[in-house]
């Protein structure tokens, strides 16, 4: 991840010449797992996404869902604006299922894997995230997962038009950290309550029952990677 210079983003109305859509459906019987790292939603129905700076003609295929936050409100994202950062980050993990037979094939490879971007303010509830935050505390250790009746990834995209959003070429910030992965960021967060967040904090690195190496509470959290120069890289933006 890095940090975003808004002042140092490029303006490109190319991205504007083809709208960013997301093709998302609402997902029957989702998968909610807890890794020991993450939560991650693993998606069963096929939604996509296309258009904005994904190669044109391609279709890009949601994966699953990522959480990364922080212990405290203070920290959480993976990525900072302006060197501030949120309490929590999602990833909408999507595939170019164009080019590509599964996302394992495409991790890696040239326009393989485009990941959306959202920061996650603390306030109101999220509604649409109520379906996984009032599971949590059934898959509070690792290796856990639940299944949820319902999920709509689209209850995650900040607002219809899409217009505002960052992008720029790197690379994927869990292991293997390859390259080849476009990220979209969009500049307007989500909002969860308190008690939301506070069910991802209840959440455990271990297996139920596992003896801990000292110094080592299990709880997870704090599971955002350090930013990382931007280097030559170009942060370009889709609004003014």
């Amino acid at each position: 991840p890095i940090n975003l210079n808004s002042r140092e983003a490029k303006y490109d109305p190319s991205l504007l010449e083809v709208r960013l859509s997301p093709n998302y459906v609402v997902c029957r019987d989702c998968e909610v797992i807890n890794d020991g790292h993450s939560i991650e939603i693993v998606l069963k129905s096929k939604s996509v996404l296309i258009g904005g700076p994904l190669p044109r003609g391609h279709e890009f295929e949601l994966h699953d869902v990522r959480f990364h936050w922080g212990r405290e409100n203070q920290r959480g994202s993976e990525h900072t604006v302006n060197f501030k950062a949120f309490p929590m980050e999602l990833h909408l993990m999507h595939w170019n299922s164009t080019l590509y037979s599964s996302i394992d094939e495409a991790v890696g490879k040239k326009h393989g894997i485009a990941i959306v971007a959202l920061f996650v303010q603390i306030g109101k509830e999220h509604v649409g995230l109520k379906a996984v935050t009032e599971i949590l505390q059934d898959i509070q250790y690792k290796g856990k997962s639940k299944t949820i009746p319902c999920f709509n990834p689209n209850s995650l995209l900040p607002d219809p038009l899409l217009r505002d959003y960052w992008v720029y070429e790197g690379s994927l910030t869990i292991p293997p950290c390859s390259e080849g992965v476009t990220w979209i960021l969009f500049r307007y967060p989500l909002t969860v309550s308190q008690v939301q967040i506070e069910e991802f904090r209840r959440l455990r690195t271990h297996v139920k029952g596992a003896e801990l190496l000292d110094g080592c509470d299990g709880i997870l959290g704090d599971n955002f990677r350090p930013t990382q120069p931007l280097s030559d890289r170009v942060i370009r933006a889709a609004f003014q």
